[in-house]
This record gives C-alpha cells, sequence and structure tokens, in this order.
C-alpha cells in the first residue's frame, strides 16, 4: 500500500448560511482546496463526499452525482458516503484507501451539510437516524439524552462535575475565538455554561454543539507525487475505522466508546506511536462528555480522568496534548457530514504551521477522532509532516 498525503485543503466558514446554497457551500470549499493544492481539476481523478441527512435536512440524494455536476467535473467518479455523524471521517478513509491502493494518484474528499433550513424539532429527529429508531428515538431517546446518560454513568461512577464538562465548552470557544471559520466567536466562562440552561440533565445548552451548515475539503496525493504539488504536504500514517452496536442498551458500559478504544489500539499500532506523542488531536466533542470520553478512551489521560484534565487545563493549547485548536464541534460548529474532514483541514493547518494563534508550538504528530452517532462508529487518522 502506497502512503498518501494531504496537498491542499479548504474551508467555508461555519455557520448559518441562510443565503449560500447546499451546492454553493461545495464550490466554495472544493475551489479553496484544489487552488491551496495548486492542481486542476483535470488533476483530480475521483471524488468522495461525506454527507449524513441530506434528503431529510433538504429533500436532496444522489449527492456524489451533484458534487460532481456542481464542480464541472463530470465523467469523474462521484461517490457519497455516510456513517451518521462519521461521514466525512469514512469518506477521507475511502480517499485514502483509493490513493493507497494505487488506483488514483489524486482525489478530492469533501464533507458537507446544510442543516438550518429546517426546524429543530425536524433537524433533531433527522440526526436521530445515527442511533437505533426503534429502540431510541421512537421511545423519545434524543441524541442530548443519550449523552446526557453517558454523563450521568460517568458522574456516578468517576465523580465527574458539570464545572468539568464546562471546562471543556470553555477552553474550545477559547480556540474558535482564534479560527476564522469557527461558528462562534465569543468566549464563554464556566458560569455561563452553568447557567445555560438543561436540554438533557446533566448537559445544558453550553454544553452541546449547533446546528451548522458548512464543507470542507481535502486533496488527497499519493505521497511520492505529493511535493510535485506542495512545498509541505502532510502524510497520514494511520487511518483506521471500527464498530459498535447502534443502540447504547446494548453495550457493556456507557463510560467507554468501545469503537473508539479498538480504532485507537490499531491507529497507534499502524503509525508506531504511543498517546505520548501526539501534539494535538481534534477530537468529536457533539456535547462535552463526548470530549471527556474521547480523551480517556483515546489513552490521553486515564479513565475517570479527563474531566478533571479539562478542568486543570492540562487540554488548552500548548498544555499536556492541545485539544481542539480549532474550536471543536462544540465551538467551530457541526455540519455532520463535513464535521471529519474539517478536522483533517485543521490537522494540516497546524502541521503546515498555519493556524495562526491557536497555533500549537512545534506541532509534529496530530490526531483526529470522528464519531458516528452515540459511538456506533469510530474513525482515526494520525498526521505528521512528510
Amino acid at each position: 500500500m502506497r502512503s498518501v498525503s494531504i496537498i491542499g485543503v479548504g474551508l467555508t466558514k461555519f455557520g448559518e448560511h441562510w443565503e449560500t446554497s447546499f451546492r454553493e457551500l461545495i464550490a466554495e470549499a472544493a475551489g479553496k482546496a484544489i487552488a491551496d493544492a495548486k492542481v486542476e481539476g483535470k488533476d483530480v481523478q475521483a471524488i468522495f463526499g461525506g454527507c449524513m441527512a441530506s434528503g431529510r435536512l433538504i429533500g436532496q440524494e444522489h449527492i456524489g452525482a451533484l458534487i460532481a455536476d456542481q464542480l464541472g467535473m463530470t465523467p469523474v467518479p462521484s461517490t457519497r458516503l455516510e456513517a451518521a455523524c462519521a461521514s466525512g471521517g469514512v469518506a477521507l478513509r475511502a480517499g485514502i484507501m483509493a490513493v493507497a491502493s494505487g488506483t488514483y494518484d489524486v482525489v478530492a474528499v469533501g464533507g458537507v451539510e446544510k442543516m438550518t433550513e429546517v426546524s429543530t424539532e425536524e433537524a433533531a429527529t433527522a440526526l436521530g437516524g445515527a442511533g437505533d429508531q426503534e429502540w431510541e428515538l421512537f421511545n423519545g431517546a434524543t441524541f442530548p439524552a443519550l449523552y446526557a446518560l453517558m454523563a450521568r454513568r460517568h458522574m456516578l461512577e468517576y465523580g465527574t462535575t458539570e464545572e468539568q464538562l464546562a471546562a471543556c465548552a470553555v477552553k474550545n470557544h477559547a480556540n474558535a475565538a482564534n479560527n476564522e471559520y469557527a461558528q462562534f466567536h465569543r468566549e464563554i466562562t464556566v458560569e455561563d455554561v452553568m447557567d445555560s440552561g438543561y436540554i438533557a440533565t446533566p448537559l445544558k445548552l453550553l454544553d452541546c454543539s449547533p446546528l451548522t451548515d458548512g464543507a470542507a475539503t481535502v486533496i488527497l496525493c499519493s505521497s511520492d507525487k505529493a511535493k510535485k504539488f506542495c512545498e509541505a504536504p502532510v502524510e497520514i500514517i494511520s487511518s483506521v475505522q471500527a464498530s459498535d452496536s447502534l443502540a447504547l442498551s446494548q453495550r457493556s458500559t456507557l463510560t467507554a466508546m468501545r469503537a473508539t478504544q479498538e480504532a485507537a489500539k490499531l491507529a497507534y499500532a499502524q503509525a508506531k506511536i504511543t498517546p505520548k506523542d501526539v501534539d494535538f488531536a481534534e477530537v468529536h466533542d457533539c456535547f462535552t462528555i463526548a470530549e471527556v470520553l474521547a480523551i480517556e478512551d483515546l489513552g490521553f489521560f486515564p479513565k475517570g480522568k479527563g474531566g478533571k484534565a479539562a478542568q486543570d487545563g492540562e487540554t488548552a493549547l500548548n498544555a499536556k496534548v492541545s485539544i481542539n485548536t480549532s474550536g471543536g464541534l462544540k465551538g467551530k460548529g457541526h455540519p455532520v457530514g463535513a464535521t471529519g474532514v474539517a478536522q483533517a483541514v485543521e490537522a494540516t493547518l497546524q502541521l503546515q504551521q498555519r493556524a495562526g494563534k491557536r497555533q500549537v508550538s512545534n506541532a509534529e504528530l496530530g490526531l483526529t477522532h470522528n464519531v458516528g452517532g452515540s459511538g456506533a462508529t469510530c474513525t482515526i487518522h494520525v498526521y505528521k509532516r512528510l
């Protein structure tokens, strides 16, 4: 299998795009990535796009063909991939495998979602399909409720507090304030989070990621050809995916995500590294408890110590491990199909020293962690400078 590198990235601003269409978001992110990679459309041999719920949210399916059509790149093969909120990560992995296998030399990987054109209730129903529709959603369990169950169990077993969860949101908003593409640029305090009102106890409004419109794209190339296009390619040294049960009721524990733990073991072995070698990580913080679980399951902190680590500042910029330098899903926003690809964009910017005020000093190794649903799908990727 050949080594694969990222040679270009593109991102729209994340937020509520009332006057920008789904098609326009795709074109903006892809156009930026192609320009950043210094390639032409004719150089791209295949397209892989992550999108979760366009049929429910905007009434549009057949997204693969739409992407190629919108970019003027027909008859290039273009495929849509769906794995709930991990759709972007799965698309990235598909693109990597296509290049690594030798099938293509240059491919585009994108992710997109437009979530704000329906009511909050309709969006919640669409997102609920990422869990078990029959056993969970049908019985009234929204995603805040499912993650609230995980939070309550974590509190019971390990003494995690609401203030510790709030610390994750505070840190991520501080990072998002330095990200021009982020949905939120207002820093918040622990008191702001605590006063923001419960959505599903113990999770409050400011513990939850928002509904977001946005798109992201990366251009992948075989590493042996990457420097033909890019002076500082970013090599992807590990790409792993794992699964777990769709419903929480079928799991052995609520305080860990088995898919993350298994994917992490494989990713570290594939990259020949340990968690201590990782300088920064973009983790899937759809809710603050999800970040706590992630930093534990990825091996950055012992099980049960993630909340305290966040409260003590160990996950802040240039601390023990810099977590969610982009602002994460909480501060940057969470257009679900785009999130996994946007994480790869942030990893690339960090390793190319292009992250501005949120730059991690001497960053050499980065990791992205993208979760679908309540943990039923997990993709992990590890990056380094080529």
